[in-house]
């Protein structure tokens, strides 16, 4: 019987969703199933283009359907919704990041024309999704990353439009992309007033295509333009509205790469447990010992919690509006703690399958190089840290009454993504009270254990808070965002949890870990440079050990063991 908490494409069928969205879900399914795991582990190892694939997304609408908002839309089914997103990100992962990639840049791309009002644009970028085309986000550059105080890319006034001069650099889908956002600044306007979002076509012949950065079927390119004309039908964004628009972009796009974790991470787990649960050392299944049934079992729990915190997640960014900016909150924490525990669960499973996991005929080689990118795209794992520590008295602290949120698998349209507004106020941004969700489950020992762990993080914001000196001292307060962000982790998968009935065994399970990773960042946190006397004697008190049930993960293993052999991609 197939984990119902799992990806797998045997007994895959997204019910949820409407008629249309099932189809092109399942096809997507069926189309790689159909390629076999020989050609696509060839594809990736020969870095072949993505031509294939891209014919058949073209073939059955697929980035058309699930990416024209529906204002743009020209038929039924159109629309930019966040949870088949999410589902189709997940699908992309299970099979190789470089298909992700090229959808998730397309993603990007699109951010700055669907925010605009230039009509002609829209209609431009509408069209060319309907024919198959994909799109590129030309933000970031090669001496300054993605620093848009810095952008090198210049335009010179040239009657009502402009010539634009410059490069970029790390941009996917450079290569083929048949509308490029690219962000650049006027030579006549200083400051923030100067800058433009503009489009531009990777075949026109002021654009020049330099080279693809990466050893790898991604096309991350560098392309320079060259007085590369710019007619008021191309400009998507001027002024702060042009900023703006970049960081907006980003908050969608950053989203994607959750669920892509969680995908990479399924399909290499149903390798490693079925690799481990029938390889025989010292006349035992390498299963039989404990050090392997902790690591396995840890992997399995995390995934869960993964999928549990990425799945509540979106139902905030669905429901997000001017006056419900959570969503600002739990977007990093995707970005940041997901595709990190997607590190770890990978880790846990290579300490198991050892050498096996560098093969070239296993899913799992690809996985484990593919895994580690997520964490660095659309911002570092500090980057996203430092942001989320902007909320954290807020949330902690001074709650404020939300009407509650429900599941949204519902098919609308997620307008309010392309219409944020200003990126900045974050410091005003309320949420509801966290503790109710711990309090559902009060009853489960390592949820109540971990309860107390929050409730002295609480304790460290109210009295020992970095100083002004100490707030200059970013080592000391990613320790402290590490420690924020598990409550926050914890939060949503307590919601997400009550929300699907999620057996209370696999609950108890994955808060043991947690304990233990906020233990874990405590002793961090004792050892910095900087920590005071009383935040070290904090944190020395906040350490926990977990609450240890024999039966408990003995039923756990039982789920874990039952992933051997539970799907095996045809050859």
């Amino acid at each position: 019987m197939a984990d119902p908490l799992l990806f797998n494409p045997r007994t895959y069928d997204p019910a949820h969703f409407d008629p249309e969205t099932r189809r092109l879900l399942r096809a997507t399914v069926d189309w790689f199933e159909d390629r076999g795991k020989r050609r696509l582990i060839e594809d990736y190892r020969s870095r072949a283009w993505l031509g294939d694939f891209l014919a058949f997304a073209a073939k059955e609408g697929l980035f058309a359907t699930f990416l024209t908002p529906a204002s743009d839309a020209s038929r039924d089914g159109q629309r930019w919704d966040t949870a088949r997103i999410a589902a189709l990100n997940e699908i992309f992962g299970f099979y190789g990041l470089d298909y992700w990639y090229a959808w998730q840049v397309t993603v990007l791309g699109l951010g700055p024309v669907w925010q605009s009002d230039n009509a002609a644009a829209r209609s431009r970028a509408a069209d060319l999704l309907a024919q198959g085309e994909v799109f590129a986000f030309g933000l970031s550059e090669k001496a300054h990353g993605a620093d848009i105080y810095s952008t090198d890319m210049l335009l010179e006034p040239d009657g009502d439009g402009f010539l634009a001069t410059g490069s970029k650099y790390y941009i996917g889908n450079g290569n083929a992309a048949g509308l490029v956002s690219v962000f650049g600044r006027r030579t006549d306007v200083e400051g923030p007033d100067g800058y433009v979002f503009f489009a531009a076509d990777s075949r026109h012949p002021a654009y020049h295509l330099v080279k693809n950065v990466v050893d790898s079927s991604k096309y991350v390119s560098e392309f320079r333009l060259d007085a590369y004309p710019v007619s008021p039908d191309d400009v998507l964004h001027t002024g702060r509205a042009a900023f703006d628009a970049a960081l907006n972009t980003v908050n969608v796009g950053k989203f994607n790469l959750c669920t892509a974790s969680i995908g990479i991470c399924e399909h290499a787990m149903y390798e490693a447990v079925t690799h481990a649960h029938t390889r025989i050392l010292y006349g035992r299944p390498v299963t039989a010992f404990p050090h392997v049934r902790r690591e396995l079992a840890d992997a399995y729990v995390r995934l869960v919690g993964m999928k549990l915190f990425s799945d509540r997640a979106v139902d905030y960014f669905r429901s997000a509006g001017p006056d419900d900016r959570r969503y600002l909150l739990f977007n990093p924490m995707t970005k940041m703690k997901v595709t990190t525990e997607g590190e770890r669960v990978i880790d846990l499973m290579w300490d198991v399958i050892a050498a096996k996991g560098f093969e070239k005929d296993t899913y799992f080689a690809q996985a484990a190089v593919e895994i580690r990118g997520l964490p660095k795209l659309e911002g570092t794992v500090h980057v996203n840290l430092a942001l989320i520590l902007k909320f954290l008295r807020n949330h902690l602290l001074d709650p404020v009454a939300h009407e509650p949120v429900g599941t949204r698998a519902d098919a609308a349209d997620d307008a309010f993504l392309f219409r944020q507004g200003p990126a900045r106020g974050l410091g005003s941004v309320r949420f509801h009270d966290w503790r109710p969700a711990y309090d559902a489950y009060a009853a489960v020992p390592n949820v109540a254990r971990f309860r107390e762990q929050a409730d002295a993080l609480c304790d460290f914001v109210a009295h020992h808070a970095p100083d002004e000196e100490q707030s200059r001292d970013l080592d000391l307060l990613l320790s402290v965002g590490q420690l924020f962000a598990l409550v926050v982790h914890g939060q949503l998968i307590l919601e997400q949890a009550r929300l699907t009935g999620l057996d209370e065994d696999v609950l108890d399970e994955l808060f043991s870990v947690l304990v233990r990773d906020f233990s874990a960042y405590a002793v961090e946190l004792h050892g910095k440079d900087s920590a005071t006397g009383a935040q070290q004697d904090w944190a020395v008190a906040a350490v926990r050990r977990p609450v240890v049930d024999g039966a408990r993960s003995a039923r756990i293993w039982e789920r874990v063991e039952a992933l051997a052999g539970a799907y095996e991609m045809a050859p």
